[in-house]
């Protein structure tokens, strides 16, 4: 027994896990809430600025009940919410790129949080797992493969070796973490609303502003490891954050399986899953029928409806079982994916299906993401055969990041 949890407790925090696994989860989420927030630009006021329904003031006595986070509430200007909108599509963007995916990750959950607690009634589903995988993201390397944290690492793990262990080089990471940590002091000493130290936070007795300033001071305290005692506290601190990494991705693991979990099991309660007529009543209403006539058509079909309706419920309810059996569990997941493609066509709920296919990306094989790194590099290699610059890719021809990069993707910066 003490052997087992030895070995499992030396490969946790031996390397950060599913390099690959946890960049699709990035770019999913990021692209998904950025082409969200382009697409809702023209509607943007109602939706979350000073237009909307739920006025300011009913969002901060909300969120004086909930101890929920948003900025949003710090200002009533209109150019106070153009700023937050366009920080959330940049912060979204720039995540997505892979640049700093330390530092975007904790301002894409600021983005994330900020808007969709400014209006908590007008999200569905997707936006709620886009809600809890911008907090989880934060504590993961998510910049280890197909990113440019990635790629300027391997850039200097080609160069010379003073080069790529040279972290007070980087000057534009220095310049961001000073900038970040100024403006998180002047919201502070200004007393913004939220920014609380033993209240009001994520966790009993842990404000919000206890938690910024926590991830702030990491940053700054891996920098000055790195440069001034790279030996033994490097070594204490990269375990932890492998730790932490290993955690959040077991936790985002075990929140897609509750996700699928809860919600097949509370279908199989209602009697419209029970009697296999759930799907038709969408496919007959205006607003979930962007093909009036191909929803006519399948939901025309009794048969279809009852095979659709049936089998949505078992492969939810199935799937977390199915964990244990690599094979079984790539046809799920096919099929889950297939499901979700087929609500964003047919529904027109594309936002909701590509915040869920994100989530499922967890269960991709490591064998499918690396022959699929792979088949990109050589595209990239036909299209542009004269680039010697290396790539995105974590790894030579896709395979595993090499053990530079498994600092993160970004590990020789200060907010990489």
């Amino acid at each position: 027994m003490e052997r087992a949890i030895g070995r499992g407790f030396a490969r946790a925090t031996s390397r950060a896990m599913a390099p690959y696994q946890t960049a699709v989860i990035r770019i999913g989420f990021a692209a998904t809430w950025l082409l969200f927030l382009l697409r809702e630009w023209p509607n943007r006021h109602a939706l979350y600025g000073p237009d909307g329904p739920w006025n300011l003031d009913m969002a901060r006595q909300l969120l004086d009940l909930n101890h929920a986070f948003s900025v949003l509430p710090w200002s009533d200007s209109s150019g106070w919410f153009e700023f937050v909108y366009l920080l959330a599509i940049v912060a979204s963007a720039l995540l997505m790129l892979g640049w700093r995916t330390r530092t975007m990750s904790v301002l894409f959950m600021v983005g994330v949080l900020s808007l969709q607690n400014r209006s908590v009634f007008i999200g569905d589903g997707g936006d709620n797992v886009i809600h809890l995988m911008s907090l989880y993201l934060v504590l993961t390397r998510c910049g280890q493969v197909w990113s440019l944290d990635a790629r300027r690492a391997k850039r200097a793990a080609a160069g010379s070796p003073d080069e790529a262990a040279a972290p007070g080089r980087d000057l534009p990471g220095i310049i961001l973490w000073a900038v970040l940590g100024l403006a998180l002091a002047t919201a502070q000493l200004l007393g913004r609303y939220g920014l609380t130290w033993f209240e009001h936070g994520p966790f009993p007795h842990f404000g919000w502003g206890l938690l910024f300033w926590g991830l702030w001071v990491t940053h700054g305290l891996w920098w000055a490891v790195r440069r001034y005692a790279p030996g033994e506290p490097r070594i204490v601190l990269d375990t932890l954050a492998k730790l932490a990494h290993n955690g959040a991705l077991l936790v985002i693991i075990v929140e897609v399986c509750l996700i699928y979990a809860t919600a097949g099991w509370y279908k199989i309660q209602g009697s419209r899953w029970q009697d296999g007529t759930a799907v038709f009543y969408p496919m007959h209403l205006d607003y979930f029928s962007p093909w009036p006539a191909l929803s006519e058509a399948l939901g025309s079909n009794g048969l279809m409806v009852m095979l659709i309706t049936y089998g949505t419920v078992i492969v939810q309810v199935a799937f977390p079982f199915t964990l244990f059996n690599r094979r079984l569990k790539n046809v799920l997941l096919v099929a889950m994916i297939c499901e979700h493609l087929s609500i964003a066509f047919l529904l027109g709920l594309p936002f909701f299906s590509l915040a869920m296919i994100a989530a499922d990306a967890v269960f991709l094989p490591t064998n499918f993401l690396t022959w699929f790194s792979a088949r990109i590099s050589d595209l990239r290699k036909r299209l542009f055969p004269g680039g010697g610059s290396p790539g995105p890719s974590g790894g030579p021809e896709g395979g595993e990041p090499e053990a530079r990069t498994h600092s993160g993707g970004g590990g020789h910066t200060l907010v990489g």
